[in-house]
């Protein structure tokens, strides 16, 4: 690896409005590392690296690349200065399609007389997309045909095509099966064999320590911390990030996987157009609800279903009282809440603000003869914000400014307001950090206790087994095996029934 340093990071802080995002940090980035930009939501990485990427501007401080004075005013300057960022959000465009995407703002290598030559782009596209490892995505497609993970590796090839000194990846792979994984890390390695440089946000912490040569810990905007490869450790590094040590419980710690015998949603041989086969199932009051297997299982499209947000072909999903749940305005009258994966594009509207967003399912509580009252929409808003510990200016601020922690308190927020008694909860701690998934884990395990019914699908086995009263596994649209809350379940029998 060489020692010559690429990047200097000096002085730099950003403020937005009276938020201190980030206070005077400085490091230096070297050629041919991988490093894990770490810390919990809001600490300032993802601000970090949209200043490096072009995104903002630095409200203070400089930075040095290669020697030279370096002041990036777009992320498309900042790609014609060598350096390209994978953005935590959606980076494709609607409307277009795969190559226009890959090849966004460079549309001119294919023109001729202002005429662009669509079958050169085409091939183009499909070369880079096979180089990737990028199998069953078509150039001439729209981009809308794809799913989200699908998109996110479309971005991939998109800031590979330009050839970065250094890439820049923002919590992108928590949105990816293993396959999207495997594709990203193999890239990465790729990186550090040419010399070129990787800046790295995750907060997988296994996958950090198994990928990374240096670890750069921030808190609250301010730097921490540098850590080599030898001084990698768990617990260090969550002290380090969280300012103290964990304590107390991370995922429950009883094993007797109780709830009550009352069933308050059944599904019943349900199929769907994309993958569900004659799936039924029951959730118990009081019981947390486990649900995995591989990305294309049928598992995220059955949260849905229960939703009433995905048609049946046939099968219903009924609650205890023998109600049929068809549509997800009925599904929110009887106290369904349901957390989306895809929380910028399905569970918030980013634009609007915390309190619109955190009053949406509870508007009929909050109206007096047809009329809202805004002195109680303000009232029940502080009161969430405050439950839920929400870190922001005012609740009047766009949701989309805030950390992806705090985003997901907020859609937790907006169902508990709304006095939600069953929860159909996607993926609930992709993309936050440690100490938010603690608080989430502590929420969840209380709603438990309360009698309140979680149906939880989720990628992660350690976070089935953990939280899990029981666990159901599925695989290609069917429920392949159902495993009770056991101290010895390990991952191993889990992963025997989703391959």
């Amino acid at each position: 690896m060489s020692s010559e340093v690429i990047l200097k990071v000096k002085n730099v802080s950003k403020d937005f409005g009276q938020t201190h995002a980030l206070k005077d940090v400085s490091i230096e980035v070297k050629r041919g590392e991988i490093i894990g930009l770490i810390g919990e939501n809001g600490s300032g990485k993802s601000t970090l690296s949209s200043i490096i990427s072009g995104i903002y501007p630095a409200t203070s401080g400089e930075l040095e690349l290669e020697g030279k004075p370096y002041k990036p005013v777009s992320p498309m300057d900042a790609q014609q200065h060598g350096i390209s960022m994978i953005a935590q959000e959606m980076g494709t465009l609607t409307g277009i399609r795969v190559a226009d995407n890959i090849f966004l703002g460079k549309e001119q290598l294919f023109a001729g007389h202002g005429v662009i030559n669509r079958r050169k782009m085409y091939q183009e596209a499909e070369k880079i997309l096979e180089y990737s490892g990028i199998e069953d995505v078509r150039p001439e497609d729209p981009i809308t045909r794809y799913s989200f993970e699908e998109r996110k590796l479309i971005e991939v090839v998109r800031a590979l095509y330009t050839n970065p000194r250094i890439f820049i990846v923002d919590e992108t792979t928590t949105a990816l099966s293993q396959h999207g994984r495997d594709i990203i890390y193999k890239t990465i390695r790729s990186f550090k064999k040419e010399g070129k440089t990787v800046l790295f946000i995750s907060h997988d912490l296994e996958e950090l320590m198994e990928i990374c040569t240096k670890m750069i810990v921030l808190r609250d905007g301010a730097f921490i911390a540098e850590l080599d490869k030898e001084e990698f450790g768990e617990d260090k590094i969550k002290e380090l990030m969280v300012g103290r040590k964990l304590t107390g419980d991370y995922y429950r710690s009883d094993y007797d996987g109780s709830c009550q015998k009352e069933v308050v949603l059944s599904a019943r041989n349900i199929h769907t157009r994309n993958g569900l086969k004659g799936v039924s199932l029951k959730l118990h009051k009081g019981e947390i609800l486990g649900i995995g297997g591989l990305t294309d299982c049928g598992m995220h499209e059955l949260g849905k279903a229960l939703f009433g947000a995905q048609d049946l072909l046939y099968g219903e999903v009924c609650l205890g009282d023998g109600t049929v749940i068809r549509t997800e305005k009925q599904a929110i009258g009887h106290k369904i809440g349901y957390v989306s994966k895809n929380r910028d594009q399905e569970a918030l509207i980013l634009s609007a603000s915390i309190l619109e967003n955190t009053v949406l399912p509870s508007l009929p509580m909050l109206q007096k003869a047809g009329l809202i009252m805004k002195k109680k929409e303000m009232e029940f808003t502080e009161r969430q914000v405050k439950n839920m510990s929400v870190k922001c200016r005012q609740i009047q601020q766009p949701v989309g400014d805030l950390s992806g922690g705090n985003k997901q308190k907020v859609v937790f927020g907006k169902w508990l307001g709304n006095e939600t008694e069953i929860f159909i909860l996607d993926c609930p701690t992709r993309g936050i950090d440690i100490g938010v998934k603690a608080f989430m884990y502590q929420l969840m395990y209380r709603l438990k206790k309360e009698g309140k019914s979680i149906l939880m699908i989720s990628e992660e086995l350690p976070e089935l087994i953990g939280m899990s009263d029981r666990i159901l596994i599925m695989k290609d649209g069917r429920i392949q095996n159902t495993f009770p809350r056991s101290e010895t379940l390990s991952e191993a029998e889990l992963i025997r029934e989703m391959v």
